[in-house]
């Protein structure tokens, strides 16, 4: 799993005095320098990722830097959603946070992007490590505001780890990176050794093991290509059953060697899945 460390402002510092240790040489002289230790006040983007997110108005202008909640106090105030993304820029600086607001408080679901200077990260009385992320809105500001687009950007070829984060399918839907899994005992199953057949109704699982779904069919493109893999995700007895189309290069499809067990993994949970777009297809 990627982690990238970032400050309570949020800002990869790279680059600035806190980490080049020759600040008058010339800059295609300067080596990479390391992040030691983490530093109070760092913030994991693994655990921002994720985080609920408030609407607390009337608090809002008393807050700085130095304040603390009451704990509990996020009671009181409209849970509006959870941060799904971050945006880096090219310097590294966070420009903006993908929210997905709607549900808790009766509007559609939707993603919208708000720039980092209007979350307020405000600690809990007690307990610095614990804090709760906080903006300034009401539904009828949420219920208007803009649907963030992803930008559809079809790469063709395979997807790797390192490329995952800008590649799309052609719905936006960001691809997954390839989870890069060994087992013993298996080996990577040649594009020959599979059929439709082989592949539909067997078990996907996560990184670690964990059965995320199943592959209920696959989807082939007009020159006879693989196009869409649909997982269906959780449900009981065939019911509530949530699909989601992948592509073949988001899977890593191990075969053991006497070829009579598949496996088929991919880089997400059961839960992340489960919160992707529905297929429609």
């Amino acid at each position: 799993m990627k982690r990238i460390i970032a400050t309570t402002a949020m800002a990869l510092m790279l680059g600035t005095s806190a980490f080049a240790a020759n600040t008058g040489a010339n800059s295609n002289e300067v080596m990479m320098q390391t992040y030691a230790s983490e530093q109070p006040g760092d913030i994991y983007a693994s655990k921002f990722i994720g985080m609920r997110i408030y609407s607390a108005e009337s608090q809002w202008d008393a807050w700085d830097e130095n304040a603390r909640a009451v704990p509990g106090s996020e009671k009181e105030w409209d849970d509006i959603g959870e941060v799904n993304d971050v945006i880096l820029g090219a310097n590294g600086q966070v420009k903006a946070v993908i929210l997905g607001i709607g549900g808790f408080i009766g509007i559609g679901e939707k993603d919208i992007a708000v720039p980092m200077d209007q979350i307020k990260m405000v600690r809990e009385e007690g307990n610095d490590d614990d804090y709760f992320l906080v903006v300034k809105t009401n539904k009828e500001m949420l219920t208007e505001a803009t649907p963030f687009d992803r930008t559809d950007i079809m790469q063709t070829g395979s997807v790797t780890a390192d490329d995952a984060d800008h590649a799309a399918d052609k719905t936006g839907r960001l691809l997954l990176p390839r989870p890069m899994i060994d087992r013993d005992g298996y080996r990577e199953a040649e594009m020959t050794e599979l059929t439709a057949e082989r592949l539909e109704g067997i078990s996907v699982y996560g990184v670690n093991d964990e059965s995320v779904g199943e592959i209920d069919r696959l989807i082939l493109s007009e020159d006879g290509k693989v196009e869409t893999v649909v997982i269906d995700v959780g449900g009981f007895l065939g019911l509530g059953e949530h699909p989601v189309g992948v592509t073949f290069d988001e899977l890593r499809i191990l075969r053991n060697d006497n070829g009579d067990d598949l496996r088929v993994y991919i880089d997400s949970s059961e839960e992340a899945l489960g919160k992707q777009p529905a297929y429609k297809g």
